[in-house]
């Protein structure tokens, strides 16, 4: 008897940690509501060339968000803590984005991966 207690408190801390182990970890409780809904968004696209990522920064006095852009010819995006568009640091035709924060490389601070599309294209 003693020897199966043993296996089913086995069998109930393997399932707690399997269960444990499934939490949505690309989508830390940290994050702002919006940058984990954006996170399930692209988790339910194609896998992007370069995969998809977002990346937290100080920039100006406040936290924001740089998402990358996936191909070429596309704008970057960057946003503030609440998730409103800030600019297009980079991307676009030129390269240069739409001109609203080309500052943004070179006063950048305190970089951040938030996430990275794990998945392989």
């Amino acid at each position: 008897m003693e020897a199966y207690i043993k296996n089913v408190i086995k069998l109930g801390l393997l399932l707690l940690l399997t269960i444990g182990g499934c939490r949505h970890l690309t989508a830390p409780d940290n994050n702002p509501q919006w940058v984990n809904n954006l996170i399930i968004k692209f988790e339910g696209e194609p896998v992007g060339s370069p995969p998809q990522s977002i990346w937290r920064y100080e920039y100006k006095g406040q936290f924001v968000y740089y998402v990358p852009a996936q191909c070429c010819d596309q704008f970057s995006t960057l946003y503030d803590s609440n998730g409103n568009m800030i600019c297009a640091p980079d991307g676009g035709f030129t390269g240069h984005g739409d001109g609203g924060c080309s500052d943004f490389f070179q006063s950048r601070r305190k970089e951040t991966l938030i996430w990275r599309d794990p998945r392989k294209n």
